[in-house]
């Protein structure tokens, strides 16, 4: 599939949800925002101002399997949020196994933090930067 255009990812959490944007051209992604989740389910205000400025031609959630590859609830609960977002902006979306993708991010924050190019309220951004890794391995492989 090849994209023309704008992609945002979501990296599924419980608690928040972490969004990057990207595009194929260059195939690399910056990370966005972290809009919250909770009982009441996600903070869709925030994802349709996200969805509106960005415009995406596609979206992509990070699946997080086992390391085996099995499913998890977690599995379970990014699939079905996938759902909502296709079913609530009418576009595609895909899937992107996103094993490892948390941990790289926050060795890379504590890299960062070592530096001093980072600072410890950066640390709110680390779903974006999870998501941002989701979305720069769909790119790789459009």
């Amino acid at each position: 599939m090849a994209l023309d255009g704008v992609a945002l990812a979501f990296d599924y959490g419980g608690r928040r949800i972490g969004v990057a944007v990207g595009q194929a051209i260059t195939g690399t992604a910056t990370p966005l925002a972290v809009v919250s989740n909770g009982p009441q389910g996600p903070n869709w205000v925030e994802i349709d101002k996200l969805v509106k400025s960005w415009m995406p031609k596609a979206l992509v959630v990070g699946l997080p399997i086992t390391e085996t590859g099995e499913d998890q609830p977690m599995t379970r609960a990014s699939r079905a949020f996938g759902v909502e977002l296709g079913a609530r902006y009418q576009l595609p979306v895909h899937h992107q196994d996103e094993r490892f993708s948390s941990r790289e991010s926050e060795a890379e924050f504590k890299r960062l933090r070592q530096t001093g190019m980072a600072r410890k309220k950066d640390a709110a951004m680390l779903d974006a930067a999870a998501a941002k890794r989701i979305l720069e391995r769909w790119l790789a492989g459009v």
